[in-house]
């Protein structure tokens, strides 16, 4: 028998009707019958057959079957011997395995094709072949090829023997892998249409029932045997009596044209129960377009209808105050318009903000801010009408709608009623707190006819209630707005200002108080602004520190102080330069990374540095700030307390802290020679700074007398008009005094 065509690079190039040998027979049983030599034995002869005449007329018959498998196309025929190498292998395995036989040829069968996680399995089936020369009943496997391929294939093993015992197994496999996905496909539907959780109606072209999954009577309580062979029309839909007509009359005409309909039913369960369903239904067509049936899905959605109408509450309310939520007091503002356009009956709307109620969260923990704001919600419930409208805008914040106000009295007397409400102490866990409210009011339509603006008035007058000293309400004006867009535009300058390098340092000397000699240099910050000049730390920096910019502005005047610093070190001026620091900067995560930044890029010595931070910065600070403060002074830097005496610090906080300095704020100073309070105080915090092994610093000393008297009382510095003003090329020779 001839071998199969291949091309020159060894692969299959398709089969060819092989020509006879001159004996066939003998050819044959060389072929199916010897076998290569085996490893180490090259060159072996095969044992010599006889051949008598059965004999040889069952080769000659097994020679024509090899013949005609070897081509067979749809059929793919393998065999192994004892050690399962590969003896036969037809072009419809090349086909199927992707590997061509004179790649497969002598090869281990197991090395080609894997049987995966039955491969155990079925190397015990042909061992049981060779053991017992049977062949085993026909089946499916599930194989891989050597290049990855995965396929199912029904299997046919059968031995070849001669004198009764097994020479080779042979394998006749079908690819069936396309029918097994069908059948998969198949029995996934099957398995979804019984475990779906929405009821499955199929019906025929007529509307009749022809099959319901188990999802159907669990929703509706009607059994298959209830329903098959009849029409929806049977079940009780709606809420009329006429047996379902309106089912049909509403929703089958309107499948008619579109092949789809879906919506909300009423219906009724088997037991009589009322439920909500969503109903799908679907036309079947035939491949000629035809309608053959009809397919329904059916949910209940009764929880569904519930959880929406709770969704809708809870969407439009505040989870913790139950209150009407901004989209909701919205909605209210617009009706309220629309009610004043057709009436023209004025209205009111109230900001009201908590002051300080940030302190409570931070000191008394978020489930006593929150029962605060609860009590706080009741109290305003208290104090308006039910036509009236109160929301909880988010944090501490409320406003009010006051519908209907006969005038601007009316509304002050609301906002009375409120500051008064809030102001009663509210008890929470054992403890009495203290409120006070920022109440700020807009008029419909004196200050504004649509509701952004009314919004923008009212917030923009509670916020002026604030800068005024809070627990107060104040009505919108005109002067407010633009005190307002003047701080807007302040802050947009201020943006534009730090990346112009509108920013400049001028710098006052420290003097030592028994010397005279400058030993110190406090760097003060200027804006040059393009219009307005010259402008003071204290005309912009508020507004830096509420508008997020007084980081990056701090981290400026830190870095061009140390490179100024050492400029005049290298100049053989031997002062420290004196930073001061806001609270939100020395609280900032990255302090240290900011000073180690600005000391390298500079060079200068750490020691050079003297940081000033408030007292209240000391007092807000939390346990890692000790560790800041820790690593400053391990660093070389100095650390001085400013304005001491207006904060609420403690002895035990300064104690707490390896500070440098106390810095007596100017507001004693300037008064020890009129106010005998303030000249006994100043002893008294140098004493105290003596006891903490602290240097004391008075700022602001403008006259010979200030001098004297801290002199006589042990002050280590001072600066002050006295000696110098601040100047952007200070002198370090001031005259001695």
């Amino acid at each position: 028998m001839s071998e199969q065509a291949q091309d020159p690079t060894g692969w299959l190039s398709g089969p060819r009707v092989p020509d006879l040998p001159p004996d066939p027979v003998r050819h044959a049983q060389e072929r199916l019958l010897q076998s290569p030599a085996p490893p180490g034995q090259a060159g072996a002869a095969p044992e010599p057959v006889e051949l008598d005449g059965p004999g040889r007329q069952a080769l000659d018959w097994l020679y024509r079957f090899v013949t005609a498998i070897e081509l067979a196309p749809a059929v793919a025929v393998h065999s192994s011997d004892a050690a399962g190498i590969v003896r036969f292998w037809n072009h419809a395995c090349t086909q199927l395995f992707g590997i061509p036989s004179s790649h497969a040829l002598g090869k281990p069968f197991r090395d080609l094709v894997s049987h995966l996680d039955q491969q155990a399995e079925f190397e015990r089936t042909i061992a049981g072949i060779w053991r017992d020369g049977i062949a085993p009943a026909s089946r499916d496997w599930r194989v891989e090829t050597a290049a990855g391929k995965r396929l199912w294939l029904h299997s046919n093993h059968f031995p070849v023997k001669r004198d009764g015992v097994t020479q080779q197994v042979f394998c006749m496999e079908v690819d069936i892998t396309a029918r097994k996905q069908v059948e998969d496909n198949l029995s996934q539907a099957a398995r979804v249409f019984e475990n779906a959780h929405e009821a499955i109606i199929v019906m025929d072209a007529e509307y009749r029932v022809q099959a319901v999954n188990q999802a159907f009577t669990a929703i509706t309580g009607f059994g298959a045997d209830d329903i098959i062979g009849a029409t929806l029309a049977s079940l009780p839909w709606g809420e009329d009596d006429d047996g379902g007509g309106g089912f049909y009359d509403t929703i089958w005409s309107q499948l008619d044209g579109n092949d789809r309909w879906q919506g909300e039913l009423s219906a009724m369960r088997k037991d009589g129960g009322h439920y909500t369903a969503w109903v799908a239904l679907t036309t079947i067509r035939d491949p000629h377009g035809a309608a053959s049936g009809y397919m329904a899905t059916l949910s209940d959605i009764s929880e569904r209808k519930r959880a929406e109408a709770r969704v809708r509450h809870q969407a439009e309310h505040d989870p913790l105050t139950g209150l009407p939520n901004r989209a909701l007091f919205l909605d209210r503002m617009h009706q309220a318009l629309a009610t004043w356009r057709r009436q023209r009956d004025s209205f009111a709307v109230m900001f009201l903000d908590l002051d300080r109620f940030k302190a409570i969260n931070d000191n008394n923990g978020h489930q006593t801010g929150d029962a605060v704001l609860r009590e706080v919600a009741a109290r305003l419930r208290g104090c308006v009408r039910r036509v009236d409208t109160i929301s909880r805008l988010g944090g501490d914040e409320f406003v009010v709608l006051l519908a209907d106000i006969g005038g601007v009295d009316q509304a002050a007397h609301v906002a009375n009623a409120v500051m008064q409400a809030v102001s009663r102490p509210i008890e929470v866990a054992g403890q009495q707190l203290t409120l006070s409210a920022s109440i700020g009011v807009a008029i419909c339509p004196t200050d504004g006819s649509d509701v952004d603006t009314l919004m923008h008035h009212a917030d923009v007058a509670m916020y002026h209630a604030k800068q005024n000293g809070r627990n107060s309400f104040r009505f919108f004006s005109p002067e407010m707005n633009a005190r307002v867009f003047e701080r807007g535009e302040l802050e947009k300058r201020l943006r534009q200002a730090l990346e112009r390098g509108e920013f400049v340092l001028e710098y006052q000397p420290e003097l030592d108080v028994g010397s005279g000699k400058v030993i110190g240099m406090e760097a003060l910050i200027r804006w040059r602004h393009p219009e307005r000049g010259l402008l003071l730390p204290q005309e912009f920096l508020p507004v830096a520190e509420e508008c997020g910019l007084i980081v990056p502005i701090g981290e400026w005047v830190l870095r061009e102080a140390c490179t100024q610093a050492r400029s005049w070190r290298d100049a053989g001026h031997a002062a420290r330069v004196a930073v001061n620091l806001s609270d939100i900067q020395f609280l900032h995560g990255h302090l240290l990374d900011n000073v180690d930044a600005a000391l390298a890029q500079s060079g200068l010595a750490p020691a050079w540095l003297d940081l000033e931070i408030t007292e209240g910065a000391i007092m807000r600070g939390d346990h890692g700030l000790d560790d800041t403060v820790k690593s400053l002074r391990e660093r070389g830097v100095q650390l001085t307390i400013d304005r001491f005496g207006t904060g609420l610090s403690s002895l035990s906080s300064l104690r707490r802290f390896p500070l440098s300095k106390l810095k007596i704020d100017r507001s004693f100073v300037s008064d020890i020679e009129h106010d005998p309070l303030d000249a006994a105080l100043i002893p008294a915090i140098i004493a105290m700074a003596r006891s903490l092994r602290l240097r004391v610093v008075a700022e602001g000393v403008e006259t010979e007398e200030q001098l004297r008297f801290l002199r006589q009382h042990g002050c280590d510095e001072y600066q002050g008009f006295y000696a110098a003003r601040a100047s952007s090329r200070p002198d370090f020779n001031p005259a001695v005094r």
